[in-house]
């Protein structure tokens, strides 16, 4: 999105950018504006001459202490290993810098974290360009990692005050789930909300019923996206980036997550064995709990209907409002045994 936005927007994030360089040790080049969506991401150069990512961060999405908490559990899981960005602090020790509302920005926080040397495995509706034997080996990877992230927060102890947002059912589907009210969002048919109202109240049903047998249930990245997934090392790695969205929820979650904008490539059947074969390589993962990864994947899918309502401004929003809505009402019903 960043090269669909108006130069004045440009120029204004440019400035914005240049500002909060002040407080990191970084060489005159420019910064390079490589994403806008929650935060503005750009590409700079340390004054020891590596890359790092700067992040302007959306202001009013998360508070300073979520922040902080955001980037305590990145550096937790690089320090256990696993491929993440970890923040790079300020000249004075800071990891998170507060910038002054100005004429063209209201009052927000940045910070600049290690540079991940990779590629994105694709892009959301974009088939994936890798034969089937690939993807299978990349998704194997993908559990295998996923399940050395869960591993690492369960064996980490945060630190006082540590803050991050619960996928849990009131955040999926209470009255104010974290990316808003999927059932009740402006260009909704009547009969699209009703439908997805009803649903809700059938979901909650069946999580409560879920959680009575056992889900895992503890800190996540939550959103293990094709674009989140780095291939790294000749391809033969993979690392994962932004945490905007890491906080607690069922495991489940995560799988979901990688696997729903996968559904419609001609390998999936093997990528979801794939990825659920490496998680269980590395770390136990029950049928019973498996058995309520369709479930999740319907919550899944109804959080980006929430997350659309709420930016109107994002190109093709109203189309995407549909086949979302469409998706999700497609994944419940095969809940049901339907076709």
């Amino acid at each position: 999105m960043a090269d669909q936005l108006p130069q004045t927007i440009r120029d204004a994030l440019q400035e914005r950018a240049r500002e909060a360089l002040k407080h990191w040790a970084a060489l005159a080049d420019e910064p390079v504006l490589l994403k806008f969506r929650e935060n503005a991401v750009f590409r700079i150069t340390l004054a020891d001459g590596q890359s790092a990512a700067l992040r302007l961060h959306r202001p009013g999405y998360h508070d300073e202490t979520s922040l902080h908490s955001e980037l305590a559990f990145m550096a937790a899981l690089r320090n256990g290993g696993l491929d993440v960005p970890s923040p790079v602090p300020t000249g004075d020790g800071r990891n998170l810098v507060r910038l002054p509302a100005n004429r063209k920005f209201p009052e927000q926080h940045a910070d600049v974290v290690s540079w991940i040397d990779g590629a994105a495995l694709g892009q959301t509706g974009t088939p994936l360009s890798h034969s089937a034997k690939r993807q299978a080996d990349i998704f194997f990877r993908i559990g295998c990692a996923m399940a050395n992230l869960h591993d690492l927060a369960d064996a980490w102890r945060p630190p006082p005050g540590f803050r991050r947002p619960a996928w849990d059912a009131e955040g999926l589907l209470g009255e104010s789930p974290l990316w808003g009210r999927f059932w009740d969002c402006p260009g909704l048919s009547r009969d699209e909300a009703a439908a997805l109202s009803a649903l809700r109240v059938g979901l909650r049903r069946r999580l409560a019923d879920a959680q009575r047998h056992g889900l895992e249930y503890g800190l996540i990245h939550a959103d293990l996206v094709r674009e989140n997934v780095f291939l790294t090392g000749d391809e033969n790695q993979v690392a994962f980036i932004d945490f905007d969205d890491a906080g607690y929820g069922f495991r489940l979650f995560d799988l979901a997550t990688t696997l729903l904008k996968n559904r419609q490539e001609p390998a999936y059947p093997a990528i979801e064995n794939a990825l659920i074969a490496g998680y269980r390589s590395r770390r136990g993962l029950a049928d019973a709990a498996l058995q309520c990864l369709p479930l999740f994947m319907v919550l899944r899918s109804l959080t980006y209907i929430g997350w659309l309502a709420e930016r109107p401004e994002i190109p093709g929003a109203a189309e995407r409002l549909s086949r979302y809505v469409a998706e999700s009402l497609e994944l419940a019903i095969k809940l049901d045994g339907g076709a």
